[in-house]
């Protein structure tokens, strides 16, 4: 009997000791260092309402560029008080015949609701396989972790959609962008994309690239 008590005080307080260091919430600290697993948290005593509110999603995004397309995310530390809850959103503005070019997200899976418009989504699985959907009003679709993914306004009139993140920093390549879009040697992304020079240097020319 006096055994069991021991074994169960030793219990308790390792149970104790867990729950007292579990933290309730870790507010981004947007001037401490960032690591993988998010940003160093704020001072507890620092922390305020402000910091769990975000207020940016209710205005619409400049689509006047070349993919007629604006996203306005709501990542940490913009939003300090999703730092380190694995979760976070953004707001997708299309304007007519507008994209979000291929793009993988090397963080997160993410889910996309259409507010208003018409998108055609899709995904390309590592099997090379296309999940493709046309998106009305109300319609949702999954996107998995790492997979290229894109989104077109296929509608006649501009589109809304919200997107959701099973992270509060899901990162973001995109495709276009990080083949046409920097100082790759054109020669080498012609070897790699079988693109003729004058399709390369046409992109690049359109993204903003060189060499």
């Amino acid at each position: 009997m006096k055994m069991r008590i021991q074994i169960f005080f030793i219990l308790s307080l390792f149970s104790s000791i867990s729950f007292a260091s579990v933290q309730d919430f870790c507010v981004a600290d947007p001037k401490g260092p960032q690591n993988p697993s998010g940003y160093s948290c704020k001072n507890p005593d620092q922390v305020t309402e402000n910091d769990f509110a975000f207020s940016g999603l209710g205005k619409a995004g400049n689509t006047s560029n070349v993919i007629k397309a604006a996203v306005t995310p709501a990542f940490a530390p913009a939003f300090a008080g999703l730092n380190g809850l694995d979760v976070s959103l953004a707001r997708l503005d299309l304007a007519g015949g507008g994209v979000i070019p291929l793009h993988t997200h090397p963080g997160a899976s993410e889910v996309l609701v259409v507010i208003q418009g018409t998108i055609c989504a899709g995904f390309i699985s590592s099997a090379n396989k296309v999940y493709l959907k046309t998106l009305s009003r109300g319609d949702s679709m999954v996107f998995p972790q790492g997979l290229l993914h894109f989104q077109l306004n296929s509608g006649k009139g501009p589109a809304l959609a919200f997107v959701a993140f099973g992270s509060s920093s899901p990162g973001l390549q995109i495709l276009p962008f990080a083949l046409f879009a920097n100082d790759l040697p054109s020669e080498l992304v012609e070897a790699t994309t079988f693109l003729s020079d004058e399709e390369v240097k046409k992109l690049k020319g359109v993204l903003g690239g060189t060499n």
